[in-house]
């Protein structure tokens, strides 16, 4: 149901407001009046009116001066003004008024017909201009609602074309990384094929024999992590990841853990500081694969230089494990991003890996009630560090 249409009346006699009440009284009108151009405009800060009809002759603040004032005000300087005058018609008269902002004369003794008319064509004017307002709001509202649907859908189109690029890379890093250590193995399978068959026994010395199985232990390592790598990626996507928490010596599952890299990794100096009894609830084999993916990752963009894992207390109380390399450092842009999907360091573009360890590593820990952070400046190498209540969840 639409507001009624509000008029503002002011004259200085009461007889004469009444009268125009009388004749303009109307179920879509709301009237005001004033007997004063004061009493007036305390009424023009209060209501939106859709015409003014205004006495001319009144003591104190005449009709010509308050009508100056409306339109000196930015709030009422388009309010239609009809100015009401029982003196003379003159041109000069007339062309005051127009001066001072009306928009039409009305003389007194007032002809109810021209009155009525006069005002049915202001505020039909008025209801017209208020409901093109009301379709302006509605129309900017729905271009604003069009507009966020419109960025929605384009940031949902480049979503998707991000996930389509992440899957493409995804399958293709998982071809790579696969058939690497499989044609390794095979070549390796080849020449050895060769030897049997030139009847060369004595090439296959003990000495060499063990180099083959362990070269060969390794191949399978790296494509074993790679598919477990998958599936916790699968199992974290679909929300099925399980921790299994049981007491765990943190200190203990750490000296385990550096003990088969440094059988892998005898060239590089492992340091391990433990801090005794720092015991917890948590799923070990989870802790393990974060402290292995910080280990291979120190041992990989270290440079071959000493690497430490380092397991305390905080003053907090929390489990504190640490990785620290001493390698050419991560960049404050990058250290943003590298616990994401697929993020590989600037560095890393000759070394294995598809970007996983990282994210995965996040998840784990955070399943736990965790949280793991990495503190690094170029040159100055890097520290991981994880932080884990000493019970899970």
């Amino acid at each position: 149901m639409n507001a009624a249409v509000k008029l503002l009346l002011v004259d200085d006699l009461p007889e004469n407001l009444l009268a125009l009440q009388a004749l303009l009284r109307d179920d879509d009108l709301e009237l005001h009046a004033a007997t004063s151009g004061e009493q007036a405009l305390s009424l023009l800060l209060e209501h939106e009116f859709a015409l003014a009809l205004l006495d001319v002759q009144m003591p104190g603040m005449s009709g010509f001066e308050l009508a100056e004032l409306i339109r000196g005000s930015s709030r009422t300087r388009h309010l239609p003004i009809v100015f009401v005058s029982a003196a003379d018609r003159s041109q000069a008269y007339t062309f005051r008024g127009y001066e001072n902002g009306a928009v039409d004369f009305l003389y007194k003794p007032l002809d109810g017909h021209a009155v009525k008319s006069k005002v049915r064509v202001f505020t039909e004017l008025y209801a017209k201009s208020r409901e093109l307002r009301h379709q302006l709001v509605e129309l900017e509202t729905a271009r604003a609602e069009q507009q966020h649907l419109l960025e929605t859908l384009q940031q949902t189109q480049a979503d998707l074309q991000r996930a389509l690029k992440m899957r493409d890379e995804f399958m293709s890093m998982v071809t790579h990384e696969l058939r690497t250590p499989l044609g390794v193995m095979a070549l390796e399978g080849i020449m050895r094929q060769q030897r049997l068959d030139k009847g060369d026994l004595a090439w296959f010395s003990p000495e060499r024999l063990q180099s083959m199985l362990d070269k060969d232990a390794r191949q399978v390592r790296s494509m074993t992590r790679l598919i477990e790598d998958m599936l916790d990626i699968s199992r974290l996507q679909h929300g099925m990841l399980s921790i299994r928490p049981r007491r765990t010596d943190l200190g203990e599952l750490a000296r385990r853990v550096v003990a088969d890299f440094e059988a892998q990794y005898q060239q590089v100096p492992l340091r391990l500081s433990t801090l005794p009894g720092v015991v917890g609830e948590w799923d070990d084999s989870r802790i393990a694969q974060v402290l292995v993916n910080l280990l291979s990752n120190a041992l990989r963009y270290g440079e071959g230089k000493p690497v430490t894992v380092d397991v305390g207390l905080t003053d907090a109380g929390l489990a504190r494990l640490a990785v620290t390399d001493e390698g050419p450092g991560i960049p404050q842009e990058a250290q943003q991003k590298i616990f994401q999907q697929f993020e590989r360091l600037p560095t890393s573009a000759k070394a294995p890996g598809m970007g996983l360890g990282l994210y995965i590593s996040q998840q784990f820990v955070q399943a736990h009630g965790g949280r793991i952070s990495v503190h690094s400046a170029p040159g100055e190498g890097a520290c991981f560090e994880v932080l884990l209540p000493l019970t899970a969840g």
